[in-house]
C-alpha cells in the first residue's frame, strides 16, 4: 500500500471508532426529571416532590427512589406517588404508586433498554 492510502485507511478507521463510541452513549441514556408529585389525590400541587426526585435519581439508568422521604409530610390522606422522566431526552416515562404509598414503597425508574416483556 502506498502511504497516502495507510493514511487514508487510518483516518476512517478513526471516523469509524468515533461513530461506535457515539452510538454507544446513545445506548446508555439516563434519567433527566420532568415531575415528581406525591398527594395529587390528596390535593397536593403537581410537582411537589421534583427538586427532591431529581437530586437523587437525575443522571442515573436506573433509580431506586425510597417514598419514605416525602411520606413523613402526608397528613392524614392515604398519598399517590407519580413519577415522570425522560431518557436522553427522546423517551417519556411515567410510575406511579396507588394512594398510601409510604414507609418502605420505592419507585423504580430506569432507562435501561428493555429485551422484551417481562424483562
Amino acid at each position: 500500500m502506498k502511504p497516502a492510502a495507510i493514511a487514508l485507511a487510518l483516518a476512517w478507521s478513526a471516523v469509524g471508532l468515533v461513530i461506535s463510541s457515539a452510538a454507544g452513549a446513545a445506548n446508555e441514556a439516563t434519567i433527566v426529571i420532568v415531575s415528581g408529585t406525591y398527594g395529587s389525590n390528596c390535593g397536593a400541587p403537581r410537582g411537589n416532590v421534583t427538586r427532591d426526585l431529581a437530586a437523587r435519581c437525575d443522571g442515573l439508568r436506573t433509580c431506586s427512589y425510597p417514598v419514605s422521604v416525602v411520606a413523613a409530610q402526608s397528613g392524614s390522606c392515604r398519598n399517590d406517588y407519580l413519577a415522570e422522566w425522560r431518557c436522553g431526552g427522546h423517551e417519556f416515562h411515567n410510575a406511579a404508586l396507588a394512594p398510601g404509598a409510604g414507609q418502605g414503597d420505592r419507585l423504580i425508574l430506569s432507562c435501561m433498554p428493555s429485551s422484551g416483556p417481562g424483562h
